[in-house]
């Protein structure tokens, strides 16, 4: 069993600027990247959903007669 010695153990862990940047672009790559894409794909799913609806069951409103 070897000892870490207080150098190697203060390299292993990373520093608060570095730790805050990467903190920062994985937010802005969620905010303006990933949930966007997830936003617009969810709407247009669902939309494609009510429209396969309305085209198997026929549009909303009364019956015709």
């Amino acid at each position: 069993m070897t000892q870490d010695s207080p150098q190697t153990l203060s390299e292993a862990v990373p520093s608060r600027a570095k730790t805050r940047r990467r903190e920062l672009l994985a937010f802005f790559v969620l905010a303006f990247a990933i949930w966007p894409v997830v936003a617009v794909g969810v709407v247009g799913g669902y939309g494609f959903l009510v429209w396969m609806f309305q085209i198997v069951y026929g549009p909303p409103g009364p019956p015709g007669g």
